[in-house]
This record gives structure tokens, C-alpha cells and sequence, in this order.
């Protein structure tokens, strides 16, 4: 059900002729992909389906868990933010998959410069943003399985902030010839706006008359905000090569509420389950994109019964330089 109102609203014709609201959404650390491997390949992955580095483009995929799995994911964001990703899924099975997981993005110290001091006052102050997730996944059936993700979204910049909850739903199939289909809703959520102490301002009430109190404290509200909603549609195919070495091209389309719909591929090669190459592009047919070619390798192996994998991708983002991020997965 999921998937054909997802294909609906990916491909209606009224949809590509909507203008684009980008910029008119809060949240937006929310769109960063932590998978390394799955960027490396255009971040195609709502069809991947198979471990702890699918779970945030499809919760689906924390059906397919059979043992327990941890990523930890770190990036050097554009103009040196630090993006941090951890989750652990729990496989239980007779009742199901779950899995929780953390993401941070963290700006450091910034001086604060005024009118009257563009040099600094000699404050700093932080913006930083935070999410709580939790999630539950399950195999209906050998080949069909779907997934919910609940999070609790905070962004704060100095000494205001504001919160707001998040609901993330996806369902995956693979058919018996391997070719796997999935599809996913994310982010969506409430409204919010900030509100702390640093909205609060001293306030005359009448300019023109002299003698009263100049200096009334009051408060200035900000407009509430929408959150990122995104709508995800893919596919995955997997060939054998040989014995040794397998390919895997996946595609995915997207539709978000805040930008106008693209398409993203990637393809991955793997030798014998411990080398893998990755190459993708991000969000063909959407103007002004600053993002497109992503690169990526990836190594793997096996220590008594845990299984891991180490991958690193780098991404172009155009006039902002490259990011790169680096994923540690953990099997036990």
C-alpha cells in the first residue's frame, strides 16, 4: 500500500509541475544519509534490504536481522560540522526487529559577532542537533517484510531550540529471480518553532512618551516549521559474476515536500565478500543540485562468528567541495 502511494506521488503529473519550496523546512540534518556504503552509491538504498546500514532508508530492512548489528558513522560535514550516526539492532524472533538509533550534528564553538563588535564580544555559542530513534521491523512472509521508525527531533542554536516528534514507515519485497523492490516514508511529523531565552528582547511600549518604563520585558515568538517528508520508490538487482565477485545496481526515486522530485543510482562490485568498489549520482533531474557523483570502497571479513565491514564514500557537493564519511558495521 505503501509503495503505490509512494509511486503515486513520485510520478503524478500535477507533483513535477509544483514549485519548489526549498529552504521551508526545519530538521534538515534529518536528510543526511549515515550509511558510507550506501552514499557511496548515490544513496539508492530503500531496496537494499539487508543489514543495520539500510534501516534509515527503509525500517523494513530490520526485518532481514538475524543476529545483532551496530553502525557507527562519522563525517566531516560541510564548513567542518561533525555529523555522528550510531544503531544497534536486536533481532527477538518471535516477535520481531528492533533497533535504535542516534544522530547528532554539531557546528563547535562560534564567535558571536555583533553591529557593534564584528570582531567578537568574546562569546561563543553552538548550534547542534539531535535525534532519537526507535524502530521495529518484520518478515511477514520469506519474501515480504515492512518496518515504523519513531524519532524525537532537537535542533538548538545558543540558547534556543525547539522539538518535535517524527513517524517513518517502509515496506520491502524480493522476488525469486533476486530483483528486490522497496519503498518508504520519512520524517513525518509536526510542526515546531524555537522558543528559549534568546528570543526574549526589553520593550518600550510607547517610543513617544518619556518617563515610563522602556524596558518591559517581553518575548518574541518564531513561525512554526514543517519537517523534511520524504517519499522514497527503488529497485535492486543483484547479479553473480563468479564464484568470486558480484555486482549490484540499484535506482531510487524520490519526492520531498520541500524540493521537486529526482532519481538517484548506484552500483556496487564485491570479490569475494571482503573488497567491494561503489560508484553512484544523486539526484538526476532536480535543478540547481549541488550533489552528484559519489565514490566508495569498502572492506569485510569475518572473526569467529562476528561479521564486519569498514566503508568510506566520497561525495561531491559542488560549489561546497566534497564530504566524506566513514562507517564501521558490526555483526555478532
Amino acid at each position: 500500500m505503501l509503495l503505490a502511494v509512494a509511486a503515486c506521488a513520485l510520478f503524478c503529473p500535477a507533483a513535477s509541475l509544483a514549485q519548489s519550496k526549498t529552504g521551508t523546512t526545519i530538521g534538515q540534518f534529518l536528510l543526511i544519509e549515515p550509511s558510507a556504503r550506501i552514499s557511496a552509491m548515490g544513496n539508492a538504498g530503500v531496496a537494499l534490504y539487508d543489514g543495520i546500514q539500510s534501516i534509515y532508508y527503509n525500517p523494513a530492512a530490520a526485518g532481514q536481522l538475524t543476529q545483532y548489528e551496530l553502525q557507527v558513522t562519522h563525517s566531516e560535514w560541510l564548513a567542518d560540522i561533525n555529523y555522528d550516526y550510531f544503531a544497534i539492532g536486536i533481532p527477538i524472533p518471535s516477535i520481531g526487529n528492533f533497533f535504535f538509533a542516534v544522530t547528532s550534528l554539531s557546528s563547535g564553538d562560534i564567535d558571536v559577532r555583533t553591529v557593534d563588535q564584528p570582531l567578537g564580544t568574546g562569546e561563543r555559542f553552538t548550534v547542534e542537533d539531535l535525534a532519537l530513534g526507535v524502530g521495529y521491523g518484520r518478515q511477514f512472509t520469506p519474501r515480504f517484510g515492512a518496518g515504523i521508525q519513531v524519532n524525537y527531533v532537537q535542533e538548538t542554536i545558543w540558547h534556543s531550540s525547539l522539538r518535535t516528534w517524527t513517524l517513518g514507515a517502509g515496506t520491502a519485497y524480493r522476488f525469486p529471480n533476486g530483483l528486490q523492490v522497496g519503498s518508504s516514508l520519512s520524517h513525518f511529523g509536526t510542526r515546531a518553532g524555537y522558543g528559549g531565552r534568546d528570543l526574549r528582547v526589553q520593550y518600550d511600549a510607547n517610543t513617544d512618551v518619556f518617563g515610563d518604563n522602556s524596558a518591559l520585558p517581553a518575548e518574541q515568538f518564531a513561525d512554526d516549521f514543517g519537517v523534511p517528508i520524504l517519499f522514497r520508490v527503488g529497485v535492486t538487482m543483484p547479479r553473480q559474476l563468479s564464484e568470486n565477485s558480484a555486482l549490484l545496481v540499484s535506482v531510487d526515486a524520490f519526492h520531498p515536500n520541500d524540493n521537486k522530485e529526482s532519481v538517484s543510482f548506484g552500483t556496487e562490485w564485491t570479490w569475494n565478500r571482503s573488497l567491494a568498489l561503489r560508484a553512484g549520482y544523486q539526484d538526476l533531474f532536480l535543478e540547481d543540485s549541488e550533489v552528484g557523483l559519489t565514490l566508495g570502497v569498502g572492506v569485510g571479513g569475518r572473526i569467529d562468528l562476528s561479521v564486519f565491514d569498514f566503508d568510506y564514500v566520497w561525495a561531491d557537493h559542488g560549489r561546497l567541495d566534497a564530504t566524506h564519511r566513514f562507517t564501521f558495521a558490526l555483526g555478532f
